[in-house]
């Protein structure tokens, strides 16, 4: 077993957060952390990691750095659970602990370049499928959106996303409506 851990995961994390660079620069340093973190001692997921929610996937929390510049989750996706369409207005490292996650992207193709609260028409985008070990990244350009979850109606699902803030929000989309809303998440605490 590697002795790769949570540890030297989050000591890395602060050594890149203290580097001059835009979220490019910090998610190709990062992403191969992730999968060191994925390919390590995994020890550090406690039971705590693994709670579920019944009406809607879970975010529980690892670590938050103390300044919010970057916070690491185990989110459960018990089967059929799915995040609304959405951005972060940050960039992140994604990880597969356990089963296989979907991820739908969209853009936009209104105003290039404006970024209104409505009047926005999203397209459809590509598919990606994780699998257990894998790791996947986005930045802001200005914003990554896309929606994520579990297709599988038997199987949960368990993957670490790290965010370049404490993520205590995000942008939600309407279609239909052609609008987005940022609104407060929350998340259990260890």
């Amino acid at each position: 077993m590697s002795t790769y851990n949570l540890e030297s995961f989050v000591n890395e994390c602060r050594d890149v957060m203290s580097l001059d660079g835009d979220p490019v620069d910090r998610v190709e340093l990062l992403v191969p952390a992730m999968y060191s973190l994925l390919n390590g001692d995994t020890r550090f997921l406690k039971p705590e990691h693994f709670k579920s929610d019944p009406d809607h996937y879970a975010r529980n929390a690892i670590h938050i750095e103390e300044d919010d510049s970057f916070s690491l989750y185990a989110l459960v996706w018990s089967p059929g659970q799915w995040t609304p369409i959405h951005d972060h207005g940050t960039w992140g490292v994604v990880g597969v602990y356990e089963g296989v996650l979907h991820e739908k992207s969209y853009f936009r193709t209104d105003s290039a370049g404006v970024i209104p609260e409505s009047g926005i028409v999203l397209a459809r985008g590509g598919i990606i499928v994780l699998a257990p070990g894998a790791v996947t990244s986005f930045v802001p350009n200005p914003d990554h959106i896309h929606l994520t979850g579990n297709p599988d109606q038997e199987k949960r699902i368990v993957s670490l996303h790290l965010y370049g803030s404490a993520m205590a929000g995000f942008n939600v989309y309407d279609r239909p409506a052609q609008t987005r809303k940022w609104i407060e998440v929350s998340f259990n605490e260890s």
